[in-house]
């Protein structure tokens, strides 16, 4: 059988040092006993203890400093004090120093089975606390990135994850949102239940509704028999919808429903079914100003919009671009046989210098292509897409006079949103300008890094609706 536990009993009166030892091992836990704190720091190592049981008043290296030892082996280590009833203040003093409990002597049998079985618990738990938390940087981990444009992303996660609340992510297309979805998913407390996802844009309207509750058979043409849909699916789990900001109105009402009540019927259907979903909610558009022009209910946007994170663009976190590079050179490489060993300075100089409009997606694309027609050891600039070049750097101010009105503003545009971590709606903000027209220039600027005033300034530039996050 295995042990309950692994226990060290010091202490230097040797009638109860053996009567503690041969009481523990009739409770089942695997017991090594010492004399004094010298004889016991050898078997800290060596057997490795789960608990320390302790007496504090030994000559030579006492209670306090063998414990003090002991966490330096082990911090995670439960220490148990035994002290004389009138040295109840020394064991006050251990207990500020990390002991778990302490026990006054002559020990009270049923006492000291109680005080170890809970210490043992503190400990457990301790250890599983950690685990999810590892757990939670494993799954960060998967979101490359030191930048201090991510790092908010990464204390957001940590925070809103445990909580049942709504979330939605915001960013450009290609930014990584779906990864930020699940990580938050991992670390919740539904991390053993489903995470189901869907992209709201890709499917028309009636398709739409059916993929998210289901349909009863009869229910439309082609509906041969019932089906369950996405929320069902996603009972005790997660339900991600992509480019929620491209719901039409009549689903945005369900929805709204579902986040108030937590129930829906099928399409065709009457049954109401309520279901244990938490929704997270992901745009790459700016849904408060689709909320003003009347596209996106504001009821609605409220109800999704409990946390929102936003995902900062590549061109925000250059610094993230060799890290990323490199992950998904180990990633291609691995899958297509070649043995890469990384990417000349030339080559990454073109990656940091481009301004990369489709995000981290792009990026890893241009890797996946150099992978495949490298013939060498190393990635060099002529293994990378024409297409990828550095582009006119906004570092410097335009002289003035000397620079034209469009090139000042695009100077002040890219600058501000340098220091936003590329936030659309707080450099609008700033600049007291839309966003729409923060969007509207920077797709001008990928398009043509040099060009001059725009044809319609506040016009909206609406992208294809199959954008994926």
């Amino acid at each position: 059988m295995e042990p309950r536990a692994r226990i060290l009993v010091v202490d230097d009166e040797a009638n109860a040092r053996t009567a503690l030892g041969e009481l523990l091992r009739d409770q089942g836990y695997a017991v090594e006993t010492a004399a004094d704190g010298f004889k016991a720091l050898p078997k800290l190592e060596e057997f490795g203890p789960d608990l320390l049981l302790t007496d504090l008043k030994m000559p030579g290296l006492d209670g306090i400093e063998l414990m003090r030892r002991s966490r330096e082996s082990d911090p995670e280590r439960a220490v148990v004090v035994m002290t004389a009833f009138g040295a109840v203040e020394t064991a006050v003093e251990a207990m500020r120093a990390g002991a778990a409990d302490y026990l006054t002597k002559p020990i009270n049998l049923d006492e000291l089975a109680v005080v170890i079985e809970r210490a043992l618990e503190r400990r457990r738990l301790r250890a599983e606390a950690g685990q999810l938390r590892q757990r939670l940087s494993d799954r960060i981990r998967n979101i490359v990135g030191s930048s201090a444009a991510m790092r908010p992303v990464f204390e957001a996660i940590q925070q809103v994850a445990p909580s049942r609340a709504s979330i939605l992510i915001t960013g450009e297309s290609g930014t990584g949102k779906e990864l930020v979805a699940a990580a938050i998913h991992e670390h919740s407390p539904r991390a053993g239940g489903p995470f189901i996802k869907l992209h709201c844009a890709a499917l028309a309207e009636t398709l739409l509704e059916s993929e998210l509750f289901g349909h009863e058979r009869g229910a439309f043409t082609g509906a041969v028999g019932r089906r369950e849909g996405r929320f069902m699916q996603a009972s005790g789990g997660t339900l991600f919808l992509d480019e929620i900001g491209e719901i039409s109105a009549s689903i945005q009402i369900k929805l709204l429903r579902f986040l108030q009540e937590h129930e829906f019927e099928r399409v065709g259907g009457n049954q109401t079914i309520k279901v244990d979903v938490r929704v997270i909610a992901a745009t790459n558009r700016e849904l408060l100003a689709r909320v003003k022009e009347g596209r996106f209910r504001e009821d609605l946007f409220y109800r999704l919009n409990v946390v929102t994170i936003d995902v900062p663009p590549l061109r925000a976190r250059r610094s993230d671009i060799p890290l990323l590079a490199m992950h998904f050179l180990k990633r291609y490489a691995n899958e297509n046989g070649k043995t890469i060993d990384g990417l000349t300075d030339e080559a990454l100089e073109r990656l940091t210098g481009y301004g990369w409009p489709g995000n981290v997606r792009e990026l890893e694309n241009a890797i996946e292509r150099a992978v495949i027609v490298c013939r060498g050891s190393v990635i060099g600039a002529n293994d990378l897409a024409p297409t990828i070049a550095p582009q006119a750097s906004a570092s410097d101010a335009p002289p003035i006079p000397g620079a034209t009105l469009a090139e000042i503003e695009r100077h002040a545009i890219l600058k501000t949103l340098e220091h936003t971590g590329g936030s659309t709606s707080r450099a609008a903000e700033i600049l007291d300008i839309s966003t729409r027209k923060i969007q509207y220039r920077l797709q001008e600027y990928q398009r043509a890094p040099e060009a001059d005033a725009p044809a319609s300034p506040e016009a909206d530039p609406r992208p294809g609706d199959a954008d994926e996050s």
